[in-house]
């Protein structure tokens, strides 16, 4: 797979990461999805803007921005086997799971590993989420 070249992925409803990283990066068939927030899609001329002050706006904000980068690099959540959650606050674990699972509640069998940790991230954002996809 080393001769096969690196592509970034950027789907237009984000805009450029603020360091020198890509939302998501295909090598064959691997597509590794960059952490993504609750951010709502972007607007020229405007700073990011979270979805709102809650777990349940930006969770969904989250995996929507997550599933537009799957879908510019050529996968769907079939495709996912591993997502990584980042939560700011052990208290939010519940209400993360009832959203998580009513997300997928209609994804084929068997659902993607998932690991949980708890982390800072900058004000006003709750959740931060990755997901690694093999194609094919």
């Amino acid at each position: 797979m080393s001769d096969q070249p690196k592509t970034a992925i950027t789907p237009p409803t984000h805009t450029v990461p603020p360091a020198r990283f890509s939302h998501g990066v295909r090598k064959g068939n691997i597509l590794q999805v960059a952490g993504q927030v609750g951010f709502l899609p972007a607007v020229e001329g405007v700073p990011p803007t979270p979805a709102g002050p809650t777990l349940r706006e930006q969770a969904r904000q989250t995996l929507a921005n997550v599933h537009s980068v799957l879908t510019a690099g050529g996968a769907t959540w079939e495709d996912v086997v591993m997502i990584r959650v980042y939560l700011t606050d052990t208290a939010h674990f519940a209400e993360l799971n009832e959203i998580y699972n009513a997300y997928f509640a209609d994804l084929q069998e068997p659902p993607a590993a998932r690991t949980t940790v708890y982390v800072g991230l900058p004000a006003g954002l709750l959740i931060e989420i990755d997901a690694l996809a093999v194609l094919g």
